[in-house]
């Protein structure tokens, strides 16, 4: 059995995932893209819970690692967003609706926050929509 931490450790990683996914969807990330993220996990993702790595930073953080550590490894899209539904199947009490809710949203503003939704990031948050239902 994992410990919360780590289970909290685990669900923001894969936020992560999901999140570039959203950014990487039409095949490239945007500064204003990442700024946007930044921007979200400092005012949303960090009062979620009280979580913490093991350098004493909230949790929430890791959000923004796994997004800078996939952008370096160059990561595709479609794995990384079909790592997270995996995840989410898998764990499903961790997202209750408010999380629910704040996932959609954040994932929204990372598409518009360059030039607008896309195509590709269209097709992407509505296969999250359909992944979150209830």
């Amino acid at each position: 059995m994992l410990s919360p931490n780590r289970v909290g450790i685990e669900f923001y990683q894969h936020l992560g995932k999901l999140f570039y996914a959203i950014a990487i969807a039409d095949r490239t990330v945007h500064i204003k893209e990442l700024d946007k993220l930044k921007e979200i996990i400092r005012e949303s993702w960090l009062a979620v819970d009280d979580m913490e790595d093991r350098y004493n930073a909230d949790a929430a953080y890791q959000i923004e690692t796994v997004f800078d550590r996939l952008l370096e490894n160059d990561r595709e899209s479609e794995q990384c967003f079909e790592d997270f539904t995996k995840y989410y199947t898998e764990h499903l009490k961790l997202f209750p609706e408010q999380v629910k809710i704040l996932i959609v949203d954040t994932a929204h503003s990372i598409a518009k926050s360059f030039s607008g939704t896309n195509k590709a990031e269209l097709i992407i948050l509505a296969k999250l929509a359909l992944l979150l239902r209830d």
